[in-house]
């Protein structure tokens, strides 16, 4: 299993209301959950990157804490993905349609 990365922008609004620490806590030991100052998605606040060696990465933005199930949905498929491309984004709900940008591993 790779080990995940999940960045949660500390300078956005749903960041400053501790997004993150709520998002660790629903993804337990699946990931790693850790803030940064600025993701620079200011125009779709507030951001959150996975990431995880050799797989694709992904931005999101417009991430509110009602988002947190969708990305535990979206945590699991990228688990089970060899190379973290998903073959369907509808499990995804509403986060499917905050995609900023897939960045290949």
């Amino acid at each position: 299993m790779s080990a995940v990365t999940i960045t949660v922008c500390r300078s956005c609004p749903a960041g400053q209301a501790g997004l993150a620490s709520r998002l660790a806590e629903a993804v337990g030991d699946a990931a790693t959950v850790r803030e940064i100052d600025c993701m620079s998605g200011c125009t779709r606040p507030s951001s959150v990157a996975f990431r995880a060696e050799g797989k694709t990465a992904y931005l999101f933005g417009d991430i509110t804490e009602a988002e947190i199930p969708n990305l535990v949905t979206f945590l699991s498929l990228y688990l089970a993905s060899p190379d973290g491309t998903l073959a369907d984004a509808r499990p995804l709900g509403t986060l499917r349609e905050k995609a900023i940008a897939r960045i290949p591993g």
